[in-house]
Formats: structure tokens, C-alpha cells, sequence
């Protein structure tokens, strides 16, 4: 059955029409006015693959039939047990899928991404497993055994290893992300020593499963397992886009890796475009963080409390309060707006009653922009996402190299649920677990309006932040959204 899906012309001309269809998804999704479209060709070549797949694949048999001596042909007979369960698989499977989609709030997004990518790496697992206790059905067997003189052993190795860091990475990403488990890092005594022992065991394993000794294969599983959770645990929160980005490259190099083993084409297409692209945006995200990607995945980040320590002390200090009415004052008076916003924003559900606040600014003729920081909210792009589904336009959305110049010339700096992406002590404050992570100069600004539920609370980082207490601050302490709309509620009087 393998042999002749490797010589197929047809599924290989498919698969590679899958591939590029991949290419030019991923090429849609690198800008939020061509994302639908780039979903649309992931979905295409998505489909394509799994029909070529099944085609291919199909389970039964066939024989050849010799009625009479000079005329043969072959007999194909499905399996319609097999058949009924793959489609009933699918149709599960689709169906948990589109549900899932449809009830998912957009403040649950980073986790159900993260709960997504454990079940990628789960699946890599499973088809690894699979692979080893029944190699002849996946088409590796050899007279002697698995295709030793492909590497294939050593491919599916790395695959399941790859694959249970991934799911039970994710697994922790999951949980901080929804709440189950705290933010703060975990920091366990002589982590980095266990981590690379434990890493170097795995990868010894890996290298030695080729003998074939009794166990191996499921120590290397067990050992990945182990060392997923050992390194998501001391990441701290302030970390988790990068998280997010790094376990979704993860994700994608398990599935190339057990393309490999079975000599699939399209599992090696995309999990290589998986792979590839969440290990650049991952490299993008560390670089714009200022931080060693290296010293992300060891957990370096976020682990000093002395930020979070000092907010205590720093709450103490004196702050002007403001109303909606002050607010709506001073930016309808103002030329120039630029709205920040953060994850307080996703958690209230206020991006459609920021972006009528918007059109109504601008109706008075004032400049409105907005500026995303790369790292804001709990994966890649959260922001961006959000202010999409509210229909904000795509030209008065900026990157933070592109806007941050301009805060020392805005009259008024909008800030709604974001802390630690405009916090002066990343740059100021050397002791600070978020010192070097380029932030946004609000403080420059002519007027700070601040929006956060109470002065109590610091980022998610745990750090206090000294733009609360300057006097061109105004603390809109409120509820996102009820705030938003109250300031519109003040404008139209």
C-alpha cells in the first residue's frame, strides 16, 4: 500500500498543490486584510490533503482475479468497518471543531490555541505508538524489522519525543492561560541542571533506538512528558505569546518528524511550514521583547519578584482620579489620539465600544490610531485579532517600532487594559523582571488616560507601574467596556 502511494504521480501532484496552498495561508495570514483569505487556502489544502489521503488509503484489499487464463484484473474490496470509523472519526472530530469555534469567546482564544497545539502533539504521540506496536500497517516494516537503513526509528524517536513535550508543554500553557494555575513562574532548585540532564537523556535515547532494545521507545516518551512540563513551569506570564509561538513551532516539527517515518509528503510539508514559521515568529516576538530566546525556554524571564514586591509600597503614593466626562473632554478637544490596548480590554469585551469611541472622535476630527505591542495579551497578534473582529480599520493599526516616536507629539495616550507594554521601569529599572522589553513611551504623551478596574492590581508580570502616579496621568478606574461607553455616553452631550 505504501509503495504505491509513493509512486502515485497523482497524490504526489496533489500534495504538493496542498503545500502550496499552505505556503500562500501562511503568506495571507502575515496581514490582518488577507487572513481570510490565507484561512481559506489553509482550509483548501487542508482538505485536499486529507482527501488525497483517504483516496490513497483507502482500507481493504485487493486481489487478482483470473477468470479466464487470458483475462485478469483486480478486485478492490473496502473495508466498510474501517471506513464507517475513519468517517465517524472525522465527523466527531469536525463537529467538536466547529462547535468549539462557535462558542469560543475571543478572551478564551490563547488557551483554546494552546489546548489546540497539546492535541497536535498528543496526536504525533498517538501515531507514533501506533507505528511502533504495528509497523506493517503503516508500510516501514522490513524483513528485519523497522526501516533501520531510512532512519525512520530514529525520525519516529525524535517525533514522539518532540510531540509529548509539546502536548504536555501545552498543557501547562493551558492552564496558566485559563487560570487554573498562577501566572507567577515555578521555580524548581537546579531546574536548568535537570532540564539539560533530562534533555540529553532524550536525545542519548533517540540516538540509541535504533538497537532496538526493549524500552527505549517508551523511556524517550516518558522523559518528554517530563521535560515539558519541567520547562513551561518557570515561565512566567509576561512570557506566554512567546509560549504560545514556541509550542506551536513544536507542534509542527512532530508532524514533520513522523512524516518522515512514514514517508508521508504532506505530514513533511506542513509540519515544516508549522515548524518553521512558529520558530521565526517565536525568534520575531524574543527580539522585540529584548530577551534571549534561549533564556525564554530556560525560564530566565519573569522570575525575579522584586517588581512585584515593590508595588506595594508604590500604590501608596498619590494619583489623580478621573471621570468619563474628563475623559471625553479632553479627547474631543485633542488632534491627535493613540489607543493602546491590552489584555483588560479582552477580558471586558470592549473592543466594539472602543472602536465606536473612535469613529466618534474622528467624526469631531480627531486623528485616532492605535498601537499594538507585539507581546500584548496572552498569544500572538491577540490585539490585532480583537480590534479585527470590531471592524477597527486596518491603516490606524501600528506596530510599536512604527508609533512609539509619535507619543512625545499626541495629545492624549489612551490606555485600556494594558500595564506592563507601556511600563517606564523596563527601561529604567534594572532589577525589574521586565527590564530590556521595549514598551510603548506613553509617559510622553501631553495626557495619560489610564483604564484598569482598581489601583490594587499590577500587570501580569507582577510589576508596578510609576506611569499611575505622574501628573499628566488620569486613572480611569472602571470596568473596560462600562467605561468606553460612558465616555461615548459623554460625548454626545
Amino acid at each position: 500500500m505504501h509503495e504505491a502511494v509513493a509512486v502515485n504521480p497523482w497524490a504526489m501532484l496533489a500534495y504538493l498543490v496542498s503545500g502550496i496552498c499552505f505556503i500562500l495561508a501562511l503568506r495571507g495570514l502575515s496581514s490582518p486584510a488577507s487572513s481570510r483569505n490565507g484561512n481559506r487556502f489553509g482550509m483548501a489544502g487542508m482538505a485536499l490533503a486529507i482527501v488525497t489521503t483517504l483516496i490513497t488509503h483507502a482500507p481493504g484489499s485487493s486481489q487478482r482475479v483470473c477468470p479466464i487464463a487470458a483475462d485478469c484484473w483486480t478486485v478492490f474490496t473496502i473495508d466498510w468497518i474501517s471506513a464507517i470509523e475513519i468517517a465517524g472519526a472525522i465527523i466527531i472530530g469536525g463537529g467538536i471543531g466547529i462547535v468549539t469555534a462557535r462558542r469560543i469567546a475571543m478572551t478564551a482564544m490563547p488557551q483554546l490555541v494552546a489546548a489546540f497545539h497539546s492535541l497536535v502533539g498528543l496526536a504525533a504521540v498517538l501515531v507514533a505508538i501506533a507505528a511502533y506496536l504495528n509497523p506493517q500497517a503503516f508500510g516501514i516494516l522490513q524483513p528485519d524489522g523497522i526501516d533501520i537503513f531510512q532512519s525512520s526509528r530514529i525520525e519516529m524517536g525524535l517525533g514522539i519525543a518532540i510531540g509529548a513535550i509539546t502536548f504536555s508543554g501545552s498543557v501547562i500553557a493551558f492552564l496558566k492561560l485559563n487560570g487554573t494555575m498562577g501566572g507567577k513562574p515555578i521555580m524548581l532548585p537546579g531546574r536548568h541542571i535537570i532540564n539539560l540532564a533530562t534533555i540529553a537523556a532524550i536525545l542519548i535515547l533517540v540516538g540509541l533506538f535504533h538497537l532496538d532494545t526493549p524500552g527505549l521507545f517508551w523511556a524517550i516518551a516518558i522523559l518528554s512528558f517530563v521535560i515539558g512540563f519541567l520547562l513551561i513551569i518557570p515561565i512566567g506570564g509576561a512570557d506566554m505569546p512567546v509560549v504560545v509561538s514556541m509550542l506551536n513551532s513544536y507542534s509542527g516539527w512532530a508532524a514533520a518528524a513522523m512524516g518522515f517515518t512514514l514517508h508521508n509528503s504532506a505530514m513533511i510539508i506542513t509540519g515544516a511550514l508549522v515548524g518553521s514559521s512558529g520558530a521565526i515568529l517565536s525568534y520575531i516576538m524574543c527580539r522585540a521583547m529584548n530577551r534571549s530566546f534561549i533564556s525564554v525556554i530556560a525560564g530566565g524571564f519573569g522570575g525575579d519578584s522584586g517588581g512585584a514586591a515593590g508595588g506595594e509600597a508604590k500604590e501608596q503614593r498619590p494619583w489623580k482620579r478621573g471621570s468619563a466626562e474628563d475623559a471625553a473632554f479632553l479627547m474631543s478637544q485633542a488632534e491627535q489620539v493613540i489607543i493602546v490596548p491590552g489584555y483588560g480590554m479582552a477580558v471586558a469585551q470592549a473592543q466594539h465600544a472602543l472602536r465606536e469611541m473612535g469613529d466618534v472622535l474622528k467624526a469631531q476630527g480627531v486623528t485616532i490610531k492605535y498601537a499594538i505591542h507585539p507581546v500584548a495579551g496572552r498569544m500572538p497578534g491577540h490585539m490585532n485579532v480583537l480590534l479585527a473582529e470590531a471592524n477597527v480599520p486596518y491603516d490606524e493599526v501600528f506596530e510599536l517600532e512604527d508609533i512609539n516616536s509619535e507619543f512625545a507629539q499626541t495629545d492624549v495616550a489612551f490606555i485600556i487594559g494594558a500595564n506592563d507594554v507601556v511600563n517606564p521601569a523596563a527601561k529604567t529599572d534594572k532589577s525589574s523582571p521586565i527590564y530590556g522589553m521595549p514598551v510603548f513611551d506613553v509617559n510622553k504623551a501631553k495626557t495619560v488616560l489610564f483604564i484598569k478596574r482598581s489601583m490594587g492590581g499590577v500587570g501580569y508580570a507582577g510589576v508596578d507601574n510609576d506611569v499611575f502616579y505622574q501628573d499628566n496621568t488620569m486613572m480611569l478606574l472602571a470596568d473596560a467596556k462600562k467605561m468606553v461607553e460612558e465616555i461615548v455616553k459623554a460625548m454626545a452631550h
